[in-house]
């Protein structure tokens, strides 16, 4: 019965035609001007999109419509930001978005799961450990000097803690008497062509900056995940896990808390500005 819904959904939006990259931008100067019709034009026309995206998250606890349904909440409010002005295919700018829901939803997914207790007290230790470090040295200690300060390897902090899941909201505001413009809007530019960028180049090179004070491994993942090292396309969690060598889980945490500093980092940074 399952494969039956998900064969059926499949078959429903597929019957929704595809955009030209000129249709979209029309859709996103209606959809600005508040026609509701022109929005679920662009939802609609990108639901194959999200179902894509699904099946690189799905596992087994998972319920896939379930994924899609969050896939989808990412697509609509992506629509409701899309404008004409970013030059840039819509699939791209969603994408982030899509995967922002999917995360949530995974994250939520696992933390149903009893974990043994000598799990939890690994993990206890580890956050204590953690917690102590970042009060010798004023800044969030790295995976190695964990490993180090509790005598075991390094992946097994990673293996442990992607066990471990605290999804943070990607989509708060960097400062709410401001335009409303998160992160992720930001972020997501990184997976443009460069010819498509709609951010000036001040902006652009702020966020690298920003970026390029990360602790190392949240600077590599960022770079292979929104696509800073300017290959063709961004890299999956997978893709990644096998790259640096530890699960696409662990990737996955180390990617919440990269984006965790880079919220407040350029919020400080806008709010800084804002001062001026």
């Amino acid at each position: 019965m399952k494969s039956e819904v998900n064969k059926n959904y499949i078959s429903q939006i597929q019957m929704y035609p595809l955009l030209s990259a000129q249709e979209e931008l029309e859709l996103a100067d209606r959809i600005q001007g508040g026609d509701k019709k022109a929005l679920n034009s662009l939802i609609n026309s990108n639901l194959r999109l999200v179902v894509s995206i699904a099946y690189r998250f799905y596992s087994a606890n998972m319920s896939i419509m379930d994924l899609i349904q969050e896939g989808n909440m990412g697509l609509i409010t992506a629509a409701g930001k899309f404008k004409s002005c970013f030059s840039t295919r819509f699939s791209t700018y969603a994408y982030p978005w899509i995967v922002q829901y999917m995360n949530r939803y995974a994250s939520s997914r696992m933390a149903f799961i009893p974990l043994p207790h000598r799990k939890e007290d690994m993990i206890r230790k580890i956050k204590e450990a953690s917690a102590y470090l970042s009060g010798q040295n004023g800044t969030e200690p790295s995976s190695a000097e964990i490993a180090v300060f509790l005598s075991i390897p390094e992946e097994k902090i990673d293996r442990y803690m992607s066990y471990e899941y605290s999804v943070s909201s990607l989509d708060s505001e960097t400062n709410s008497e401001d335009s409303g413009t998160s992160i992720i809007d930001f972020l997501a530019d990184f997976t443009y062509n460069p010819e498509e960028n709609y951010l000036d180049k001040e902006k652009r090179a702020n966020i690298r900056s920003l970026v390029d004070i990360l602790p190392s491994a949240e600077k590599n993942v960022i770079y292979m995940r929104y696509n800073f090292n300017g290959e063709k396309n961004a890299k999956t969690l997978r893709e990644i896990s096998k790259v640096v060598g530890i699960s696409p889980e662990a990737v996955r945490q180390i990617e919440i808390r990269a984006l965790k500093h880079l919220r407040t980092d350029f919020s400080t940074q806008e709010k800084t500005v804002a001062r001026m």
